[in-house]
């Protein structure tokens, strides 16, 4: 027998009808939140930043691809790794049905990698995508947007997401098996990469902004850490589902790796 409040379909109504004056509320919330995205000044970027493609060499205005807006995905996909982070993973999976609505809405979405071009071809075409991805390899672009830090800014603690952090790496809310014990869930995710947790951390999950404007690139906007949240599809459909996210640990593969769990 379920353990969860029950009753009847009046009572239900009446609770669900106060729940739809909080949920619009938020809804008001994030358009105003979204107005002041759109008014933040545009800070104008003068160095020129090389990217490795599938079309060859490119800029940063390059990746616009004829359009006047670029959002980037600061995809974790080191250098030295095996295979793209699994939670960055689970984020590009519905960038396949976004991309060709934000093209016809002179919008490009890209995501961008330190990790060399075969590495990241290889990948995509493991998992299936058709979005634009571009390696950053030998670029400052990832260290200069503050999603890439160095073993001794690590060992000091870095600048991400607009604070001087402590020198750690275990940055989830959680760690496998319950709340503050057993092992970092860091730990799962970097053997899933082929890295060591030290390693696994040092690339940081991002999303950015920019408009090309009479030839010129401007930064408009940067979020990270749970600001990328709202690109996780999979956690909005759970958090309407009855058990909502239910989660203590890493739960989550790559979807080709489900059947092997």
């Amino acid at each position: 027998m379920t353990k969860h409040v029950t009753g009847t379909r009046e009572e239900w109504l009446t609770a669900r009808l106060e729940l739809l004056q909080a949920e619009k509320e938020l809804t008001r919330r994030g358009d105003e939140l979204a107005r002041r995205r759109q008014e933040l000044p545009w800070v104008r970027i003068d160095k020129e930043y090389q990217f490795e493609t599938d079309e060859g060499s490119a800029s940063l205005a390059d990746l616009f691809r004829g359009r006047s807006q670029l959002l980037i995905y600061h995809f974790m996909f080191g250098e030295d790794w095996k295979a793209g982070c699994p939670s960055c993973s689970m984020i590009a999976d519905a960038f396949n049905g976004s991309v060709v609505h934000l093209a016809n809405h002179d919008v490009t979405l890209s995501a961008v990698s330190r990790a060399p071009l075969p590495k990241l071809q290889a990948y995509k075409q493991r998992m299936g995508w058709a979005f634009p991805w571009a390696s950053s390899f030998g670029s400052d672009f990832n260290s200069e947007f503050s999603v890439w830090i160095t073993e001794e800014q690590q060992r000091k603690g870095a600048e991400y997401n607009y604070r001087h952090e402590r020198p750690t790496s275990d940055v989830f809310r959680w760690r496998d098996g319950q709340e503050g014990g057993g092992n970092p869930a860091e730990g799962r995710l970097a053997a899933a990469c082929g890295v060591d947790v030290p390693a696994y951390h040092r690339d940081r999950p991002g999303m950015s902004a920019f408009a090309l404007d009479d030839g010129a690139v401007y930064h408009t906007y940067s979020t990270y850490a749970r600001g990328v949240d709202p690109f996780f599809g999979v956690y909005h459909w759970l958090d309407r589902a009855p058990d909502g996210r239910n989660e203590t640990g890493v739960w989550w593969h790559r979807h080709d790796e489900y059947d092997q769990h």
